[in-house]
């Protein structure tokens, strides 16, 4: 009946291990036996190991990657066969690995001995017309193409125009007639003709035209090679303070039909209060040029990255109440995603920002007259470099399953040029000038980890966090860092609590004499802790944690507790998510205040600064 109720005891029994004690090979083919004992070091099948399926498929498919990769197109782990003899040697297992010529599902009769294959023909199609492309693979139409050779059996194919060079989709290309077949090549020219990010679909095929030759066919179908990108970032708090920062940029993706990237971009900040006259407005003008090759250095220097090479002119203009600052930015550099897109490298070895700073009011002059102030608000002089390295186990635009990245980078500025300070000019102050203004000495750095965890139901919950840190230190030329490389905190993407630019340094308070928030430090520190949840249609919730701060270092010192300077908020998100976009609601509520050395309740949560508003375009991290 449904109240008897029954107890069941399950007693099980593990099967006994058996560990390997000799691995014995037999591969009949001398040039397959050389090539794997040659790489045993590499075998996840070891001596002493408890023997499994598991562990012999993982060596199997191991193995059959290493002899595609030295000529043996199309080999399999089915190629291989595994006797483990328990009955030789009490308790343990002696291991035959062996390599035949037909596989598992094949009898002993139809054996083929196994052969090298090296490249034969190269074909590449970059697809012009896809509807003419599609109909002429159902062979209704004739396909009209025309053959241009670029090398000796390398072909470029075209129905239409030219919309990329040969030259530059020969350069792309790694697969080369002659070659031994290797299987990291073949993947690599796919990953290199997709970073060009000018087609919909790559396919690079291997027809076997003889017992020791394929034919390689690449076939390219294009995409949208140009468009438009916008943002919007905006915040509010409960002081009345608005900030909102609008972006708009155009790309085309093969601006000299060389698979050049051309970026425009224009975007603008302004910061002002509902009954306050004081404006702060910022504009930015930027143009990026980004060629498909490193730019001076011959092509096979780093033939399997994916390389680019990067032009930037940049213009901002700031205008706040206290003072007036015009920045011109020259930037030239390298860039590099690895074969399997995880890491991105950069490296701009010369960087120079031409800053003039005017319109200083007496008051914000009075308050900066600090050198290790004071130097982070004058005309100066900025030559140095920039070098980053990031890592995203997912390296997909939107990762559906659990995922982590982390990003360093490193500035440094004045190295070269203090080297000839003997031939330059000196101010009042004993700095070096070039034009009339000192130039910046400083090195800052920059690290970051997020982790976002998927779980639940088709994994559509997730926790996701983040640490990050970063320090500037100036010396020899200059006493402070300059304004535009200060740490701020604060906004749609830092602690939500504030607006941006409004917390710290530290515990002081916002200084008085400036009404719209500037409060920078040399130091940053933050974490950050996001739970996201599923609502209902596209829309998503999110209830999130943030602590930190930013501080200056003479000051950070004198403070006789360190976790008096960090900052905590709390809050609840709506995020609406139509797929290629995320559109976010934030509100931030504090939990505690490091000037005033005080932790919110929930009576302080709704009275004038006690939370902020934050909107956003995509995820804060």
């Amino acid at each position: 009946t449904r109240r008897k109720k029954a107890t069941v005891h399950y007693n099980v029994t593990l099967g006994k291990q058996y560990p390997i004690s000799h691995i014995k090979y037999d591969i009949a083919d001398t040039t397959l036996r050389r090539i794997y004992l040659a790489d045993t070091t590499n075998s996840v099948v070891k001596v002493g190991m408890p023997v499994s399926e598991k562990l012999l498929d993982q060596e199997s498919e191991r193995a059959a990657s290493l002899f595609r990769e030295n000529g043996y197109y199309g080999f399999s782990k089915n190629y291989f066969f595994f006797i483990a003899d328990t009955l030789t040697v009490r308790d343990s297992v002696l291991l035959e690995i062996s390599v035949k010529d037909y596989t598992r599902n094949e009898l002993e009769r139809n054996a083929s001995p196994h052969r090298q294959f090296h490249i034969g023909k190269v074909t590449i199609y970059p697809v012009s017309d896809v509807l003419r492309y599609r109909a002429a693979l159902s062979k209704k139409v004739n396909p009209l193409l025309d053959t241009i050779e670029v090398e000796p059996n390398v072909y470029v194919l075209y129905d239409q125009k030219v919309e990329i060079r040969p030259s530059v989709l020969n350069k792309l290309n790694r697969v080369h007639p002659g070659d031994l077949y290797k299987e990291s090549v073949v993947d690599n020219t796919y990953r290199r003709f997709a970073n060009l990010n000018l087609y919909s679909s790559v396919n690079v095929a291997l027809d076997r035209v003889a017992d020791d030759t394929v034919d390689c066919n690449i076939r390219l179908i294009p995409s949208k090679s140009q468009g438009y990108k916008l943002n919007l970032e905006a915040s509010t708090n409960s002081t009345g303070l608005i900030g909102i920062s609008p972006a708009i940029s155009y790309y085309n993706r093969n601006i000299f039909n060389g698979g050049e990237w051309l970026n425009l971009s224009f975007s603008g900040n302004f910061q002002f209060g509902v009954k306050d006259p004081a404006r702060s407005t910022e504009f930015s003008a930027s143009a990026n040029i980004s060629l498909p090759t490193f730019f001076l250095f011959p092509d096979s220097f780093f033939s399997n990255v994916i390389p680019r090479t990067d032009f930037t002119l940049a213009y901002n203009y700031q205008q706040r109440p206290e003072y007036t600052r015009n920045m011109i930015t020259a930037e030239y550099g390298y860039s590099w995603t690895s074969v399997s897109k995880n890491w991105v490298f950069q490296i701009n070895p010369a960087r120079l920002n031409i800053v003039k700073m005017s319109n200083l009011t007496p008051t914000f002059y009075e308050m900066i007259q600090n050198p290790f102030v004071k130097d982070s608000y004058i005309d100066h002089f900025d030559l140095g470099g920039r070098y980053s390295a990031s890592y995203y186990s997912d390296p997909s635009i939107n990762p559906k399953h659990t995922n982590y990245k982390f990003n360093v980078r490193l500035d440094l500025a004045g190295n070269l040029l203090s080297a000839f300070n003997r031939l330059m000019p000196t101010d009042s102050t004993g700095s070096r000038t070039i034009w009339g203004s000192p130039y910046a000495q400083y090195v800052r750095g920059e690290a970051s980890y997020a982790y976002t965890w998927k779980f639940g139901k088709k994994e559509r919950m997730a926790l996701a966090t983040r640490v990050l840190a970063g320090a500037g230190f100036a010396y020899g030329n200059s006493n402070a860092l300059p304004c535009e490389q200060l740490f701020w905190a604060g906004g749609s993407n830092s602690l939500r609590g504030w607006h941006t630019r409004s917390i710290g340094p530290g515990t002081s308070p916002m200084d008085k004499a400036v009404t719209i928030p500037n409060q920078t430090g040399d130091m940053r520190l933050e974490a950050n802790l996001e739970l996201r949840f599923p609502l209902f249609w596209l829309l998503h919730g999110a209830l999130f944690f943030d602590a930190g701060n930013i501080w200056v270092k003479r000051e950070l010192v004198t403070e006789k507790n360190f976790g008096e300077g960090i900052a905590f908020n709390t809050g609840l998100g709506v995020r609406l998510d139509i797929q290629f976009v995320v559109v976010r609601f934030d509100w931030g509520i504090k939990l505690r205040e490091p000037s005033v050395g005080k932790w919110y309740g929930a009576n302080d949560w709704f009275k004038p600064g006690g939370y902020a508003f934050q909107f956003g375009i995509g995820y804060p991290f």
